[in-house]
């Protein structure tokens, strides 16, 4: 039963059971009822999405310089002891239940959904394959 990490809005794939939105924001111009026949999210867990200043640092990364400097700062952020404790649960619950997390981002390798993977395997979480 591993934690399927998703792009939301994609369409839902076999055994991904509840999405998880770790994202900052709401999808813009969606009601709230929609989220999750959208293939959005089933629940919003903005406790797991970077803040707005190191957000913006992902967002205008260019170059490898860059891009570890946000990551840097988004470990550090899930450091913290109620990210890193829901890091901790979600890969335990990886082990007994179906779910997803996911983010808006297109290529998974340039958002915090990949920092996040890495945080959850780290944790021994099961990770379903790409």
């Amino acid at each position: 039963m591993p934690v399927h990490i998703v792009k939301l809005g994609s369409a839902r794939g076999p055994g991904e059971g509840t999405r998880i939105g770790t994202v900052r924001r709401p999808p813009r111009g969606v009601p709230k009822a929609e989220f999750a026949s959208r293939n959005y999210y089933d629940v919003w867990y903005p406790n797991l999405a970077p803040s707005v200043e190191t957000m913006k640092l992902g967002q205008q990364a260019e170059t490898p310089a860059q891009w570890a400097a946000f990551v840097k700062a988004y470990r550090h952020e899930m450091a913290e002891p109620d990210a890193a404790r829901s890091i901790a649960l979600l890969a335990a619950l990886s082990h007994q239940s179906h779910f997803s997390v996911g983010c808006y981002c297109e290529i998974e390798a340039q958002c915090h959904r990949s920092v996040l993977r890495a945080l959850l395997q780290e944790q021994g979480a099961q990770i379903a394959p790409e």
